[in-house]
């Protein structure tokens, strides 16, 4: 099948794919605790890197299989998720947003200064196992799983929260419980991304994983639209294919991508398909196509 793919699509561009489906896992995750539940965080890449060292440590070192490792790497993100989850989510807003700005910055530390890591020079010789079959089919099951949940009892108690977390809990809703179960699942889906970006570099580096990486996965949120899974899934294709078409202007090419980032919020600050899911979608569709029968 890889030399099929090999044969079909060039390897360079195949990566590049790879990239903009691990990157649409993670960014799902943080619109599930942002855009869904609305609980800013700044430190989303920790997660990536917790499941990205995880699976790679169990793959290289332990010889795990693959999905075993892959699985296990988003529980184990979703643990440490849960375990910050417990103290920070009674924070709100900017102090939420703090909290786990300084959570990425000690895992960055503290896997910069540990032996299993590699510490600072990083982790090489990871086995190759990521591939745009398996990362294809794990974006479809990512993107199944949360719009099952938005439209889930789960779903309509996060949305609740994030409008009014107070009416939400006159209205019988632990909206704390809900909070660290997005976090939870957030985390997870994160892990599980990092555990694929571990596979597909072979090679990791704490300092892949600070604050600009958590910056940039919030961009892909806020440029698709808060609350939308559509819009996570175009922000998220747009802003990482975006460096690779302005590369004919290689040395104004991120200045130009921040100017796009710029007019974006200003002519669409509730980003490209702000609102918008696939229920919605759906219901034009079946609009359109009975307008069109009539």
């Amino acid at each position: 099948m890889s030399q099929w793919l090999a044969s079909v699509i060039d390897p360079y561009y195949q990566q590049v794919l790879m990239l903009v489906g691990i990157y649409i896992i993670a960014a799902l995750g943080l619109n599930l605790i942002t855009g869904l539940c609305g609980q800013l965080t700044f430190g989303h890449a920790a997660f990536l890197s917790i499941g990205a060292y995880t699976a790679a440590i169990l793959t290289r070192d332990f010889h795990v299989p693959f999905l075993a490792s892959l699985i296990l790497g988003g529980l184990m993100a979703a643990l440490f998720g849960v375990l910050l989850g417990i103290p920070v989510l009674k924070l709100t807003g900017d102090y939420l947003g703090i909290a786990t700005l300084g959570f990425g910055e000690i895992v960055r530390v503290a896997f910069t200064n540990m032996k299993i890591t590699g510490g600072a020079i990083g982790l090489a010789a990871i086995p190759r196992a990521s591939n745009l079959i398996n990362v294809t089919i794990f974006v479809i099951l990512a993107v199944a799983a949360v719009v099952l949940l938005e439209n889930s009892r789960f779903g309509r108690a996060l949305k609740a929260i994030r409008e009014d977390e107070i009416a939400a809990e006159a209205m019988g809703i632990n909206a704390m419980r809900y909070k660290i179960q997005a976090f939870g699942i957030g985390c997870f889906l994160a892990g599980i991304s990092g555990g694929f970006y571990a596979h597909m570099l072979q090679y990791l580096n704490p300092n892949d994983f600070g604050f600009l990486k958590s910056f940039e996965i919030l961009n892909f949120v806020v440029l698709g639209g808060l609350g939308s899974i559509p819009g996570t899934i175009v922000g998220t294709t747009v802003l990482t294919l975006a460096p690779e078409f302005l590369r004919f202007v290689q040395e104004y090419r991120m200045m130009i991508y921040g100017l796009l980032l710029v007019l974006m919020m200003i002519f669409r600050p509730n980003g490209l398909l702000g609102g918008v899911n696939f229920r919605r979608l759906l219901r034009r569709r079946k609009q359109k196509a009975a307008a069109l029968s009539s």
